[in-house]
């Protein structure tokens, strides 16, 4: 994974990486680190799920909460994931943001973007498999030597 050019050592700490396509597989990575160490319950909401407030139904269902049903701990579970979602859109520029605009959660938009540059798992699987067959049919050539 080779960083981008202009990168330089003892950049500020408080800024996001900003989303570069070229770099993707860097600034992902990079991504998680802020948000674990911004609040690593950030990378918890981003990675698995949001924070979402529910309750209980009379059919004993877990059903979301209405905001106006929320207590002080509901509050801040949205906080928290506002806060994600807001430091995920601002490192995107115009073309990634219309990839995520309609996402209402931080972990939709970070599966959006994955989904955008890396593919599905059926397309990670796909490539794997070509990769494979062209290390399996891989010869060397007789003018060629090791």
């Amino acid at each position: 994974m080779s960083a981008p050019h202009g990168i330089n050592e003892g950049q500020l700490t408080t800024r996001p990486p900003l989303f570069n396509v070229k770099y993707y597989y860097w600034r992902k990575a990079k991504m998680e680190d802020f948000l674990t160490a911004e609040d690593y319950e950030l990378w918890t909401i981003v990675n698995q799920s949001p924070l979402i407030p529910t309750k209980q139904n009379a059919q004993s269902e877990t059903v979301p909460k209405d905001p106006s049903e929320f207590v002080a701990a509901d509050f801040r579970k949205m906080k928290k994931n506002a806060k994600a979602k807001k430091i995920l859109i601002c490192v995107l520029g115009h073309d990634e943001y219309n990839r995520i605009f309609v996402c209402s959660n931080a972990k939709q938009i970070w599966d959006a973007l994955q989904t955008a540059h890396e593919g599905t798992y059926q397309v990670k699987r796909s490539r794997i498999e070509l990769l494979m067959r062209n290390y399996e049919l891989f010869s060397l050539k007789e003018s060629k030597s090791i």
